[in-house]
């Protein structure tokens, strides 16, 4: 009776005690703990920076952007708004941006394309197309990426002729080692309306094909929503083109001595990084894309199949849309990983945002406290916008429970 006793003293003494009674309540506990944890990854931060700041103080440097504004003195080869050695570094800054979100944004595009087809071409009932996509997906993605562009770079710049032997497309498209020389384009006052056209184009688009939907779902009549939508984004701005007299004049490349004058030209470097890229992605996407669809129940395809459904639409209609769930949070992972590939670049001299601000304006400024706080920045942001529509777009086709 006494050792009871003595317990029960014990557990009420303990309870009593306001900071005990708090780390017993699991909500307080909780709160107490995220607190602790935030003020230990504060305090790291704390010396990290602090004794960045101290060392670089030693060092006789401090922390100033205003490099920024000083000329770059160093020429970029690709570039699509207005550069030369006498502009700043955040021009450079800028254009190494550009090229990294063109890189990065036609890579994803790429990419998904392909990996969607590699994904369907493994389910096939085909045994050599199934091989093939085999093949292709364990040998591309067993590969480090580098190996890939610096492959795909050397083949363009090896194998393809020199530009006075330039595979002629037409009298308007030269390929050689040198890039692609393509017309560039000298828009008018008047193809604003071409514009416009296209704008309208898209938005009837869009609209046409909700309504297109709600008149399926209640009368089961079905539109030809592609082949109307291509009329409105691509016919009708077509003919007003032509209506208000072709309102833009156009460059043709021609071949001045050793290399091609005028007109534009996608670089070897561009071509490389981008093929890579998006080869290497793809092999994963198509991995996810395949496991997607096998998620899907099979009775969905039975039904689609009893209704009378074509093989086609009951991929696009039934399967692809469900699928879609499995595949949408992996897929967010490979554009991620496919925008910091794109850093990579420097190997083979694509003047991405790691090449200008990150190498070349570093070297001659000393500045590597700021440019790599640059670098870093950019790469977050770019990963949270990503990351943010895809998120976006994985809320709109979740399942909704009632």
């Amino acid at each position: 009776m006494i050792r009871k006793y003595g317990s029960a003293m014990s557990t009420t003494n303990t309870h009593s005690n306001p900071l005990l009674r708090a780390w017993y309540d699991k909500d307080t506990r909780s709160v107490i703990i995220q607190v602790f944890a935030m003020a230990v990854i504060l305090a790291f931060f704390y010396y990290v920076i602090n004794n960045a700041i101290i060392n670089m103080s030693n060092l006789g440097k401090d922390i100033s952007f205003s490099f920024l504004w000083q000329p770059a003195s160093y020429d970029i080869n690709q570039h699509l708004i207005e550069y030369d050695s006498r502009s700043s570094h955040f021009t450079a800054l800028l254009v190494g941006l550009i090229n990294t979100l063109i890189i990065a944004a036609a890579g994803i595009v790429l990419a998904t394309i392909l990996g969607f087809i590699l994904g369907v071409m493994r389910l096939s009932n085909n045994w050599l197309t199934q091989k093939i996509a085999y093949v292709y997906i364990e040998f591309v993605r067993n590969v480090p990426v580098l190996l890939h562009i610096l492959l795909i770079h050397g083949f363009i710049i090896y194998s393809l002729p020199r530009p006075k032997q330039s595979i002629n497309m037409g009298d308007t498209f030269f390929l050689n080692n040198r890039g692609l020389q393509s017309p560039s384009a000298d828009f008018q006052p008047m193809f604003w309306g071409v514009f416009l056209a296209v704008v309208i184009g898209v938005a009837f688009a869009i609209w046409f094909k909700r309504y297109a939907q709600r008149v399926q779902d209640t009368t089961g009549k079905v539109y030809p929503v592609l082949l109307i939508s291509v009329v409105a984004i691509v016919v009708v701005p077509w003919v007003i083109y032509f209506l208000l007299g072709s309102p833009i004049e156009w460059e043709i490349p021609a071949l001045k001595g050793f290399n091609y004058k005028g007109g534009m030209v996608i670089r070897p470097e561009f071509i490389a990084l981008w093929l890579a890229l998006s080869f290497y992605t793809a092999a994963f996407i198509g991995e996810n894309v395949r496991a997607g669809i096998m998620a899907v129940s099979h009775g969905q395809s039975e039904a689609a199949h009893a209704l009378g459904i074509s093989k086609g639409r009951t991929l696009r209609l039934v399967v692809i849309p469900q699928a879609l769930r499995v595949i949408i949070p992996p897929l967010n992972s490979q554009y991620l990983n496919l925008a910091k590939n794109s850093s990579l670049a420097i190997a083979i001299g694509y003047m991405d945002v790691v090449a200008t601000i990150g190498g070349i304006s570093l070297n001659q400024t000393g500045r590597e406290m700021e440019c790599m706080l640059i670098v870093m920045g950019i790469y977050l942001v770019l990963s949270l916008i990503i990351s943010s529509v895809m998120n976006w777009f994985n809320d709109r086709i979740r399942l909704v429970e009632r």
